[in-house]
């Protein structure tokens, strides 16, 4: 047992790097191979291991949610996460259940449902113990007000989690960290998400800056995500040419990962880009967005 746990925690490491490279629906049944196999150890580990291994298993099935949800499926991702917060707490650990309040907002956010993005946050944010956890907490709270127009909420609440996260001790590596990992600048990322949804463009811009190219190359869903609302962005400002340039790259990165959640800014772009139809560097772009648009493969589902 000593040695097995050392060896799946190196292993969940591993498939969150597949995720940044390859479709959810390979990395989800990976990661639900782990989670059993996990699961199955738990029965079998002495009183003072047991906990260890359930914490583990929590982590692969909080991912499973995840890549669930960049499959398409809402149901699936609630129900995994459903999963990983039972694991967590059999395993002694009940901040992953504030975490998954932050996980159930941001499907909210993305069916722009503004008052159950920003309940769940708020609830998030008084039931998270961690000073990590309050700050992603405040930063969905922020999109949430983002997405009715409510500038002054939103900035206090960017100001909150900015601090926070600030704030936060660096983790131990004993359990894998809960959140993005992949994005350099997560404060940045989410303050130029608000900006653009509040209307504010250029502010966007700004905020998201240089920001595409800290990201490594390896960390194509990372890379796509950040390209997406950096593209928007500039497109909704005027900057075409570099609007289309990134939005080729994010196109091509989105056919080999598949995230339905990128798919939805790739949506929103392809609309922006419209506005400009002689445009002939438009007109070069908007049919590899399509190609990109209509790239998706079946993810994991609930079992029976």
């Amino acid at each position: 047992m000593n040695s097995a746990l050392p060896y799946f925690r190196n292993v969940f490491d591993e498939f969150r790097r597949l995720g940044q490279l390859f479709g959810p629906s390979v990395v989800a049944q990976l990661c639900i191979a782990a989670t059993s196999a996990l699961r199955g150890m738990a029965h079998q580990a002495q009183p003072a291991q047991r906990d260890v291994v359930l914490r583990l298993a929590s982590r692969f099935a909080e991912y499973t949610g995840w890549m669930a949800q960049e499959a398409g499926s809402d149901a699936a991702s609630l129900w995994w996460t459903e999963q990983a917060v039972q694991l967590a707490a059999d395993g002694g650990d009940d901040e992953l259940a504030a975490y998954a309040l932050i996980r159930r907002a941001e499907l909210a956010l993305y069916t722009g449902d503004s008052v159950a993005t920003v309940q769940l946050a708020l609830r998030a944010a008084q039931q998270a113990r961690s000073v990590r956890i309050r700050g992603l907490a405040a930063q969905r709270e922020a999109q949430g007000h983002a997405l009715v127009g409510d500038r002054d909420a939103c900035r206090r609440a960017l100001d909150r989690g900015a601090e926070l996260t600030a704030g936060a001790v660096p983790p131990d590596g004993a359990d894998p960290v809960l959140g993005s990992i992949h994005l350099p600048d997560l404060t940045a990322f989410v303050a130029g998400w608000c900006m653009h949804d509040l209307g504010s463009p250029a502010e966007a811009v700004t905020l998201l800056g240089d920001g595409l190219d800290a990201i490594p190359p390896e960390s194509r869903r990372a890379r796509a995500r950040y390209g997406a609302r950096l593209a928007l962005a500039l497109a909704n400002v005027g900057e075409i040419e570099q609007a289309c340039a990134i939005a080729e790259l994010v196109a091509s990165h989105v056919a080999l990962i598949d995230s339905a959640t990128i798919r939805a800014d790739l949506l929103r772009l392809s609309r922006a880009l419209n506005r400009w139809p002689k445009n002939p560097t438009v007109r070069r772009t908007l049919p590899r967005l399509a190609i990109g648009l209509h790239t998706h493969r079946t993810g994991p589902g609930t079992p029976a």
